[in-house]
């Protein structure tokens, strides 16, 4: 028998949403707070506008990032990432009309949860691969050659450094 116990991790989530539907955001930010509790930390809203990659839910998105109470066990990513696409599936009957990414924040890496393989991620199970997506490496948030355009351009270290000093404080206790 061994006496594996899963990382304590701060969880987070990004949600991409049509610019112009704050509804959607807010209905969207309820459904993850029936899940997960009620956001400790919401990101400042910003465009996204590095890449036209998720066109079909609108040419015109907006990220903005949550992060929820507590610590968690990091082998749920899986798990989360499931029920984000259940919410995204509600979202609208023919196509997504968010897109929810999932992950996590410890002292040394921002993790991300996603359905497609590539050569940098880790399949975990159930379809569900593992990101590291950015490290933290002499005080400060840097990327990969894989990293998306826009976690490398430094828009949300503000708001996953908070994450950390989260995690850092609550770690401790």
């Amino acid at each position: 028998m061994s006496n594996y116990k899963s990382p304590k991790v701060k969880r987070i989530t990004g949600i991409l949403y049509p610019v112009d539907n704050e509804n959607l955001l807010r209905w969207s930010i309820e459904e993850l707070s029936k899940l997960w509790g009620t956001p400790e930390i919401i990101s400042e809203a910003v465009p996204f506008d590095k890449t036209n990659y998720y066109d079909a839910i609108s040419p015109n998105l907006t990220r903005i990032f949550l992060c929820f109470p507590g610590l968690v066990d990091a082998d749920g990513l899986a798990d989360w990432k499931h029920q984000a696409i259940e919410i995204e599936a509600r979202s609208r009957e023919n196509i997504r009309a968010v897109n929810i990414d999932p992950g996590y924040i410890d002292g040394a890496r921002l993790i991300l949860a996603s359905t497609k393989d590539h050569a940098h991620r880790i399949y975990l199970r159930d379809g569900i691969y593992a990101e590291v997506t950015l490290r933290y490496r002499f005080k400060k948030w840097q990327s990969f050659d894989y990293t998306f355009p826009d976690f490398k351009s430094g828009v949300y270290d503000k708001f996953l450094s908070q994450v950390r000093n989260l995690w850092l404080e609550e770690i401790k206790e």
